[in-house]
């Protein structure tokens, strides 16, 4: 069995919640929610918009606090923990985003980019060094040694979301939350992003937690799956037991709405087939 490396239970997320005498309840987002993921297993997290993925996945991460419930990482509870106590975990705790440039900063080299997150914490001794283990790393992700050179804006929309993997499994990550991010690519950019995702998830042993309302996207790399609406969790188990047999008319429909060859689990190595050829 799965040693767990993140447990999630009963979590709960309110916005606008007001204080004192008049107090505004605010907006519920997350009704409690569990959610556990093993030491190296690939979660899926679906849902349509507006199911609170998004925000159950910042919550994992504490980028939002919880209102009521309890987060536990490698078996210690961070659920409160302040800024300065996270901060030592957030290496441990990446998460590579839907639009990449959105977290890469325009102004700086993709040299920049890669190289002072290794000196910052530490994981370099110095500059040496960290291009070395940079180099290494964009051959995993199949990128030229060029792309050093540039700039963000430079690069494909493809590139760009390998820097931003890249930048993510050079902090040596237990848990990787990945949040849409193939949803802007060509399907045979996803094929070509998820198969890297997947190499280097087995080949670092990284947990992953992958959010998208791609049902095809999850199937494809997933080991189970948590189907959310209206801020809870309806469905979860094993990806081919929710897809093959659903239990809730819910994800029946989501299924229904979607032509089966897009939901085929084989696309991936097909696409990636084409790719090769």
């Amino acid at each position: 069995m799965t040693e767990n490396l993140l447990v999630a239970r009963g979590i709960e997320v309110t916005y606008g919640a007001g204080r004192g005498l008049l107090r505004n309840p605010g907006h519920r987002v997350l009704h409690g929610v569990d959610v556990t993921v093993g030491r190296g297993e690939t979660v899926g997290i679906v849902g349509e918009s507006g199911s609170g993925k998004t925000t159950l996945g910042r919550a994992l991460l504490r980028l939002v606090d919880v209102s009521a419930g309890e987060i536990r990482f490698d078996g210690a509870d961070i659920t409160h923990l302040p800024d300065q106590q996270m901060r030592p975990l957030r290496r441990r705790m990446q998460m590579i985003f839907q639009d990449p440039m959105a977290s890469l900063n325009p102004r700086h080299s993709i040299r920049r980019i890669l190289v002072e997150p290794l000196l910052l914490h530490g994981l370099a001794r110095d500059g040496r060094q960290a291009e070395s283990l940079v180099l290494d790393i964009l051959d995993r992700v199949t990128l030229p040694k060029i792309v050093l050179e540039r700039s963000p804006h430079e690069l494909s929309g493809g590139q760009r979301q390998r820097i931003g993997i890249a930048r993510a499994a050079l902090l040596r990550p237990d848990f990787v939350l990945a949040d849409e991010i193939v949803s802007g690519l060509d399907v045979s950019t996803q094929a070509q992003v998820l198969n890297l995702l997947k190499d280097l998830s087995r080949d670092l042993g990284l947990a992953m937690a992958f959010i998208s309302h791609d049902l095809s996207v999850i199937r494809a790399v997933c080991d189970r799956v948590y189907v959310m609406r209206f801020g809870k969790v309806v469905e979860e188990g094993p990806c081919e037991q929710v897809f093959s047999a659903p239990r809730t008319a819910y994800t029946r429909a989501l299924l229904d709405a979607i032509p089966l060859p897009e939901i085929d689990p084989d696309w991936l190595l097909r696409e990636s087939l084409v790719e090769d050829a």
